[in-house]
């Protein structure tokens, strides 16, 4: 059941209640989004993955079908089995299409499911449609399904409210944009792991420098990660990720 008031929101949950400019979404919690074997990687891209200022990367990194050429800034190491490479700045390995079996075919598979994971995410029934008008700041949201068919700002902090098994989906038609300095705060045992943006905009996604991100984007174009920003989550990107001295830490 949803309630919504003109001015600030108020949205009745069966399984919560969030008030004030805050609204939440339906009743029953949405089943995660499956990323299959896209999963094993915190970071995941088509044509390209960039590190511009030396970044900390925690988790395995994978491009496809661009080759390890298009992955730059890393130094990489290529292991001796060329099956991989190393780099100082990922806790993790760096696999791309042109390196030895069975990386190339376990790449294309995971870019499959990557962009299987994005239809199913793009595909849920709604339960809050067009919220704020595409502006999110400041506001309080507990789980449930949110579609907008406008790009999304975030230019203040937001709060999603929920236990560790809620799940939340963010459907974006445009872009998604966060402002630099601010925060995707988890409260009451929300984790990250549960949080998924699918963004279908020709800009894609945009983090602000010194920003503090929460969830799993799945983008249909780019990721762009400004300055000493922190994300807690996964970048799957159908084009390229560039992060510039960021933090990426898989959940």
């Amino acid at each position: 059941m949803k309630r919504i008031f003109a001015g600030c929101f108020t949205a009745v949950l069966l399984a919560a209640l969030v008030t004030g400019c805050a609204v939440s979404g339906g009743g029953v919690n949405p089943a995660a989004v499956d990323l299959g074997t896209a999963g094993n990687y915190v970071i995941l891209a088509k044509s390209g993955i960039d590190s511009a200022t030396a970044s900390s990367v925690t988790g395995d990194l994978g491009l496809s079908p661009a080759d390890s050429t298009y992955v730059t800034g890393f130094e990489l190491i290529a292991d001796t089995s060329n099956v991989f490479a190393t780099s100082s700045q990922v806790t993790g390995r760096v696999y791309a299409a042109d390196y030895t079996a069975p990386t190339p075919s376990n790449l294309t598979t995971a870019i499959g499911d990557m962009e299987t994971a994005y239809t199913d995410a793009a595909g849920r029934a709604a339960d809050v449609t067009e919220l704020g008008a595409g502006d999110i700041s400041g506001l309080t949201l507990a789980r449930g399904v949110y579609k907008w068919g406008t790009s999304v700002l975030i230019n203040t902090n937001v709060t999603l409210r929920g236990g560790p098994t809620d799940v939340w989906i963010f459907q974006v038609a445009g872009n998604l944009t966060m402002a630099g300095a601010k925060s995707v705060v988890l409260t009451g045992g929300a984790r990250p792991e549960n949080i998924f943006w699918q963004v279908a905009g020709g800009a894609g996604v945009t983090i602000g420098a010194a920003a503090h991100f929460e969830g799993i984007v799945l983008a249909q174009t780019a990721i762009s990660v400004g300055t000493t920003a922190e994300v807690d989550g996964r970048l799957f990107a159908q084009s390229a990720v560039n992060i510039d001295a960021s933090t990426v830490t898989q959940p």
